[in-house]
């Protein structure tokens, strides 16, 4: 499997698209960083949201590791993976995905911010259907920092034939 650049302006809107496939299916992306020994690390993320102009922003109440490598260096890739089942099976018995399986986006890391009446809006929204559980609550009742990304580079995932045409 490789990548295949794309252009992320003229694509954005395909790519948003993704993410919210993506996160409907696994409910978090993977978040690429770089450590202070120079080493990868890996940190899923479930409140990451895409703004219209080739950034986003992610709620830092759970994340360790991602703000600490940040001050270190700001660079990161997310990995979004559209893991649904139907998808999937649609697309091995056709031989062909429709769209992309997996969309990477690089970009920096912004400074960690209080969050805005859009960005827990925004949250709100996403996280409608399981407002009356006691793990909503938990998990996302009292989200108070995001941290910007601005996005400069996207690739699609390269399954061979089976994308050959998106």
């Amino acid at each position: 499997m490789f990548y295949i650049i794309m252009d992320i302006q003229k694509n954005w809107h395909i790519i948003k698209r993704h993410f919210n496939k993506s996160f409907r299916s696994n409910f978090y992306v993977s978040i690429a960083s770089v450590n202070e020994n120079n080493e990868p690390d890996v940190t899923p993320v479930g409140s990451l949201f895409l703004n219209h102009d080739q950034s986003g922003f992610y709620f830092e109440k759970y994340p360790v590791t991602l703000p600490k490598n940040a001050e270190t260096n700001r660079n990161i890739c997310v990995l979004a993976v559209n893991s649904s089942l139907w998808l999937w099976l649609k697309s091995l018995i056709r031989g062909r995905f429709n769209s992309y399986p997996g969309v990477k986006l690089y970009g920096k890391l912004g400074e960690k911010r209080l969050a805005g009446d859009r960005e827990i809006g925004k949250l709100k929204r996403r996280m409608k259907q399981t407002k009356g559980t006691k793990g909503n609550k938990y998990l996302w009742g009292d989200m108070q920092y995001v941290r910007d990304i601005k996005f400069t580079k996207a690739e699609k995932i390269n399954l061979g034939k089976m994308t050959l045409n998106i």
